[in-house]
């Protein structure tokens, strides 16, 4: 599949089958994730790979609102960044889940990216916080978010050419 069928096809999965995701598939969207481009090569992402129901269920919990598809989730992958590393760490931590999101699409996983950063939970505490407390993380490290991944329920219809809105564009030459 060329890269743009990739992107075109891309879409966020919130219902999954109740299947695993197979290791090689879960390694392979997490080097996609450390092959990811950072600010002035600090690398400072480090990725947490969740298989344990019982921390997806926590981590759907961990926020107001959008993260419950991560209870139905075979796995996910939060990207934490140390912010002592690289003034950066937002940047490339999206940077990261985004190459992660295209691994998945090209091998089937369906994923959806949930946002912690700048996110409470029903109590008004920082999701961010939230995450880092259930999955044991250090202050330093800052978390943007968490990719869910599964086999999709459902398929959502792929976007095509026709939806590239070439108006956004303007060149300058």
């Amino acid at each position: 599949m060329k890269l743009i069928d990739i992107m075109l096809n891309r879409r966020s999965v919130r219902k999954f089958k109740a299947e695993e995701i197979s290791a090689d598939k879960l390694d392979n969207i997490l080097k996609a994730g450390l092959l990811a481009p950072t600010s002035r090569n600090r690398m400072p992402c480090k990725l947490v790979a969740i298989t344990d129901k019982d921390v997806l269920l926590k981590l759907s919990k961990a926020k107001k609102a959008g993260a419950g598809l991560l209870a139905e989730a075979a796995a996910a992958v939060a990207v934490f960044a140390d912010s002592e590393k690289s003034d950066t760490w937002v940047e490339d931590s999206s940077i990261a889940l985004t190459y992660m999101m295209l691994s998945a699409t090209e091998q089937g996983i369906g994923n959806c990216w949930v946002q912690y950063h700048l996110r409470e939970d029903i109590n008004g505490k920082s999701a961010e916080k939230n995450a880092r407390e259930i999955l044991s993380v250090d202050d330093k490290y800052r978390i943007v978010g968490v990719l869910g991944l599964g086999i999709p329920a459902e398929y959502p219809a792929a976007k095509t050419e026709d939806d590239i809105d070439l108006s956004k564009v303007r060149y300058v030459r």
